[in-house]
């Protein structure tokens, strides 16, 4: 029975990308083993329950094989056992369907409506205002120095 870092293990068992974004997980109190939050050195062994907090899911596995090289996709069913609760689920669906319906007006990326009025707001038109016509400045004033 091994021990390994909990930072390598969350990347070898592929739940991170890498292994700077477990470790940085880890150091922001998203990622616990038995209930408690760890840091990237914590030493994990068979059998740990390791919970990792992935906004707005917390996801949960039992480690069944301790490993600090990564390993191809068929082969995670051997290292852990996925035991999230299905209401975790149901709310990463609910989240998914909402989408971008709940947004408030204003947020987000401007509309080509928006884009426009920002447009016409920053360089305003000339419109309106005519041409200056260099003829007929009157030059009277600078005479009297």
């Amino acid at each position: 029975m091994g021990e390994a870092r909990i930072d390598k293990w969350l990347w070898a068992a592929r739940i991170f990308k890498t292994r700077s974004i477990a470790a940085d997980a880890c150091k922001n109190g998203r990622v616990g083993v038995n209930n408690v939050l760890v840091k990237p050195s914590r030493m994990v062994k068979e059998g740990d329950v390791i919970s990792v907090r992935k906004p707005p899911v917390t996801y949960s596995f039992r480690i069944l094989k301790t490993i600090e090289q990564r390993v191809g996709a068929k082969l995670i069913p051997g290292i852990y056992e996925n035991i999230t609760p299905q209401d975790q689920y149901e709310l990463l669906e609910m989240n998914r369907i909402s989408g971008f319906v709940d947004r408030a007006r204003g947020t987000g990326r401007p509309t080509k409506k928006d884009r426009r009025a920002m447009d016409a707001f920053v360089t305003p038109s000339l419109e309106g205002y005519g041409a200056f016509d260099f003829d007929s400045w009157d030059d009277e004033d600078d005479d009297e120095v």
